[in-house]
């Protein structure tokens, strides 16, 4: 595998990020993909473990150790290094829909659970999986591959996320007659309105998209299920439905003054922005962050995407607030290998607030207990207080907020849709009945897939989840055939 010891004589290198002073003038990706040369000298990297933690996929400690999805990720890494590109390609495709996709936007635990991690930097696994499929798309090697035949079954899939499109994609392979349902004006779901383009440009999942028509998967955009789609009319019209809504009920805040203008959930903020772009639509006052002082209360992934959006758009001032400490330069004795690093890291839009805003823009223990408004009811402050200290006047704060972006998480799957099919969800706002074997809910011929079954989780989960769905349920319709034949 590799180069012997290159794990420890060749220096870890990432792709290449344009320089924030520039980047953020534009909506362009921030990422620059590596040169052929070095992703063969990384791919060198990769050493000839034992057992690959790479790509086991589980979960430790509520975190995600190695790739969900199974990504053969020694394989590939060594036909990269011997220049065996097209070999490499099928070997990611073989377990992985959608390499452009977890390549932008995958936190990337296999490389957390990399062997060589343990003893030096781990192998730079997502920077080489990028070079791969930009290598595929350029060399022509992703080309449609319609299925060679029909099976005559008909499935619904509700919802174009990654779950949907992984589910979908699978079926159709098989040669079940697959069609995509999105309430949306555009499949793709959080891929296309909930992910800046600094993370994936929109042609991106267009490119994906087109593809999978290609192949034969049926798309019907503005098609809102319960509303202007029947329930009752897909049970009669398809033999499996399978629900792949995500989990985008947003998690409030129970704070005084929240009812004030200028206040907003990360995601409408961030699919505002995403519209904009795509179609030119006016920002409306509450998410545009032009000349004002902006909040954003959540410390994760999508509070930093809000803090680079609002960037972008001009903000005179951005703080986000978290309600954790500041994470430790090096793993703790409670975080050890093979489990994710929980370690302090500068991200894109901390680079980018560093750069235009002379700091980095986090704030930790912060709990916010206030909104103030002025006369015409918009937001003007808030007061918070400190999560580590008791609540006194002494730990109280007062800041300047023209704009509140509330990015604290999700609750879960939206109701209506899973109320039409008489499904249940726990608290947490998750189908319960859906089992990670079988998929299918109480309701026959009904299942569910993705973070509405799981919760908010990465990108290769939900594909993950898509994958299992689509085998559970070609499972079912193959059972279902052959009582009809009995």
């Amino acid at each position: 595998m590799g180069q012997l010891m290159g794990f420890l004589n060749i220096e870890k290198k990432n792709q290449k990020e344009r320089k924030p002073a520039e980047r953020v003038h534009d909506w362009g990706e921030y990422k620059i993909p590596l040169a052929e040369k070095a992703a063969k000298k990384q791919a060198a990297r990769c050493m000839d473990c034992g057992i690959p933690y790479c790509q086991i996929g589980t979960t430790i400690n509520r975190g995600t150790t190695g790739c969900p999805i199974h990504n053969l990720i020694p394989e590939w890494n060594d036909l990269v290094y011997h220049g065996l590109w097209k070999e490499a390609y099928d070997r990611l495709a073989k377990t992985n829909n959608f390499p452009e996709f977890t390549s932008k936007a995958c936190p990337a635990p296999c490389e957390g659970s990399c062997t060589a991690g343990f003893v030096s930097d781990p192998v730079s696994i997502k920077s080489i999986e990028r070079a791969i499929i930009d290598r595929a798309f350029e060399e022509g090697w992703v080309v449609p591959k319609p299925p060679k035949r029909r099976t005559g079954k008909k499935v619904a899939v509700i919802g174009s996320g990654p779950a949907g499109l992984a589910c979908a994609d699978q079926l159709n392979k098989i040669g079940h007659e697959v069609t995509v349902f999105e309430r949306s004006d555009r499949p793709g779901g959080l891929l296309m309105y909930g992910i800046p383009s600094m993370k994936i440009e929109k042609d991106v999942v267009d490119r994906r998209i087109h593809l999978l028509e290609e192949e034969g998967i049926l798309f019907q955009t503005n098609a809102d299920v319960g509303n202007t789609v029947s329930v009752e009319l897909l049970k009669e019209n398809y033999d499996a439905v399978i629900l792949c809504t995500g989990a985008g009920k947003h998690r409030e805040v129970s704070i005084e003054g929240r009812d004030l203008k200028g206040i907003s959930p990360a995601m409408q903020y961030l699919t505002a922005s995403n519209r904009y772009l795509l179609y030119g639509e006016a920002l409306k006052p509450d998410f545009d962050a032009n000349g004002k002082n902006v909040i954003v209360i959540g410390g994760g992934d999508t509070g930093e995407d809000c803090v680079a959006t609002a960037i972008r758009q001009g903000c005179k001032s951005v703080v986000q607030f978290g309600k954790h400490g500041k994470l430790p330069a090096q793993r703790t004795a409670n975080n050890p290998w093979p489990e994710h690093p929980n370690v302090f890291s500068v991200d894109y839009a901390y680079e980018e607030a560093e750069e235009v805003l002379g700091k980095d823009p986090r704030e930790y223990y912060v709990e916010t207990q206030k909104f103030i408004g002025d006369s015409d009811g918009h937001v003007q402050e808030l007061i918070t207080g400190s999560f580590k200290k008791d609540l006194d006047e002494a730990t109280k704060k007062s800041w300047k907020a023209d704009l509140v972006l509330i990015a604290i998480g999700f609750q879960g799957a939206e109701d209506k849709v899973f109320e039409d099919f008489k499904i249940a969800k726990d608290a947490s706002g998750r189908v319960i009945e859906a089992d990670s074997r079988s998929y299918q809910t109480s309701q026959e011929g009904i299942f569910a897939a993705g973070d509405a079954r799981r919760g908010a989780s990465l990108i290769v989960w939900a594909i993950e989840e898509g994958r299992k769905a689509a085998a559970a349920v070609d499972l079912y319709l193959d059972k279902k055939l052959s009582l009809l034949h009995e």
